[in-house]
């Protein structure tokens, strides 16, 4: 590798754990293409200029559609002229029985938890092979190990990326390229405060006692931080961790949810 900064994608990274993600990029030096599908908002782009400076942009992605990411795919190649890490942090969670379940909910939260990080790493494949050098990060859950009632699609979105994972590593391995995946349980993020605001307006709780019962869900009795998850995601994306391929990490603080 040359001294040039390094070129990494995130998806999903206007918030929570992909938001964590670019900020530590960019402190350790990469130039970062963030995408999402409010990427195309110049609001939004000026907030990313504010927060993360010349070192990072923001562009419009929907990992669910085909063409949008070989569109991004594409523009980052013709701009860096490599891609030499990803991760793939976008992501949806929504609640349904199977009894009953929407086909809506089962066909979002698979396309783009499970199909959308195919398709990412689909894209970013043949540039990372040719280069000889690549690393893929992708953010799964501690629900791709456990089940949960009223959660199969997500579940099932999270368990699927990880035989997808071990699938790409085996692939990369002999060109440089390596593949993880990342498990966490409940991370303090935009997504889990609504989580507690909804709780809140169901149960009529105070919000500290329905926070107590989240930090209360693992013996750690704290929620994990999106900067914890961050912190992993840079090491396995660096130099460092060249022979750490096939593997998947649950920052669970000890909990199995």
């Amino acid at each position: 590798m040359s001294n040039e900064p390094k070129i990494a994608i995130v998806t999903g990274g206007l918030t929570g754990i992909g938001a964590a993600v670019a900020q530590r990029f960019v402190r350790d030096g990469m130039q970062v293409v963030i995408g999402a599908r409010r990427g195309g908002d110049a609001e939004r782009q000026r907030e990313v200029a504010d927060k993360l400076g010349d070192a990072a942009m923001l562009r419009h992605l929907d990992v669910r559609d085909t063409d949008s990411v070989q569109e991004f795919t594409d523009a980052v190649i013709a701009r860096h002229g490599r891609i030499d890490a990803i991760v793939n942090a976008a992501g949806v969670y929504e609640e349904a029985p199977v009894d009953g379940h929407p086909d809506r909910i089962w066909n979002d939260t698979i396309d783009t938890n499970l199909t959308g990080t195919f398709k990412m790493v689909r894209a970013v494949m043949p540039v990372m092979l040719r280069q000889k050098y690549g690393r893929i990060v992708n953010i799964a859950s501690v629900a791709a190990h456990q089940g949960m009632a009223d959660n199969a699609a997500y579940c099932a979105s999270k368990a699927g990326i990880l035989g997808l994972s071990r699938c790409v590593s085996l692939e990369g391995a002999a060109h440089g390229v390596t593949c993880n995946s990342i498990s966490p349980t409940w991370v303090e993020t935009e997504m889990l405060q609504q989580f507690i605001q909804n709780d809140i307006a169901q149960t009529g709780l105070p919000e500290a006692e329905i926070r107590a019962r989240y930090e209360a869900s693992n013996p750690q009795g704290k929620l994990v931080q999106p900067d914890e998850i961050a912190n992993l995601a840079a090491f396995l994306a660096s130099d460092g961790a060249r022979a750490i391929t096939m593997a998947d990490y649950q920052v669970n603080a000890g909990s199995l949810w």
